[in-house]
């Protein structure tokens, strides 16, 4: 992967913002498809006007057309409908399924050896489907959750401890949903466990926010839904992975008895490199939070089971 390629699918705010944030971290060249003509190749070329301003020298590509995205190392799927006020992940879920489930068959069809980061919602169910309907190995088809959901936690950490944001490690784990799993236990201001700084009923106030953290945001917008924490942490798993840092990540992954579950995608702790998914890390849970996880687990199993795979 010396000279990487890189497709990102679906041009609203995640995507745009996603393509921008490789380019000016001159990450790769970004090839950027979208079904909306024009739109796409609009974006791109904004974007490269700014390359004079902000001196990077990576390219862009805007396409409406998958045929550019041949041969892609590496495919970020951001494409389908946003949340709505009053709106559940769940609800998004039979329409989304069919927008993922047509971009992953016309992805795999040209870039075979691409490893697939999914963004869209309901992000478990869908990097459910994106594994079947791609028909590749698991360690290449890795949902992108736990990265965000523990940016948001870290966040409402710092405010409480009136700390820098990036002095926080914040560790989130499960679905992506009301059933996600905060781990008060593995996140730390300054090296120090929040559970030593923090009274229990704050934290888990935090904890209810951040399992909030999306809706609060669509909410607040009204016409739109969250994007540059999302397009933040997508990158970060994008640079683990072309970089082969094995950077660990909380990400989500086909699991294969790990924490006592079987079979399905939910976010844990993962190094992540070239080859996609390294290894899947084990914490030592308490009861409480590995209880939780296998419930969050068990929503993600049922709602899988309503597509039919």
């Amino acid at each position: 992967m010396n000279c990487p390629k890189v497709t990102v699918v679906g041009a609203g705010f995640v995507g745009a913002g996603v393509a921008q944030r490789l380019l000016e971290k001159e990450l790769t060249n970004v090839v950027l498809v979208d079904v909306v003509e024009g739109m796409p190749q609009g974006k791109a070329l904004d974007m490269m006007e700014s390359a004079p301003i902000e001196g990077f020298s990576t390219a862009i590509t805007g396409s409406n057309s998958y045929d550019e995205t041949k041969n892609s190392d590496l495919v970020v799927i951001t494409a389908g409908l946003a949340r709505k006020p009053g709106m559940s992940r769940d609800d998004l879920q039979a329409k989304n399924a069919e927008i993922v489930g047509g971009i992953v068959q016309e992805i795999a069809s040209r870039s075979p050896k691409a490893i697939l980061i999914i963004v869209t919602n309901p992000l478990d169910v869908m990097s459910y489907l994106a594994w079947k309907k791609s028909g590749f190995d698991s360690k290449r088809v890795i949902g992108m959750a736990g990265v965000l959901d523990s940016a948001r936690y870290a966040y409402f950490i710092s405010l409480e401890l009136k700390v820098p944001p990036k002095e926080v490690e914040a560790m989130v784990l499960g679905g992506h949903g009301d059933l996600m799993v905060p781990a008060p236990e593995f996140s730390k201001a300054k090296g120090k466990p929040i559970t030593e700084l923090i009274p229990k009923e704050k934290i888990e106030a935090m904890n209810q926010r951040a399992r909030d953290g999306g809706i609060e945001i669509v909410n607040l917008l009204k016409t739109g839904s969250a994007y540059y924490a999302p397009s933040s942490s997508a990158v970060a798993m994008a640079e683990a992975i072309l970089k082969d840092t094995g950077r660990i990540l909380p990400c989500c992954v086909l699991l294969k008895g790990e924490y006592g579950i079987q079979d399905t995608y939910c976010g844990v702790p993962v190094s992540l490199g070239r080859e996609g998914v390294k290894k899947v890390i084990e914490l030592k849970l308490s009861q409480e939070s590995l209880n939780a996880l296998k419930r969050s687990a068990e929503h993600v199993r049922e709602q899988c089971a309503k597509l039919s795979l």
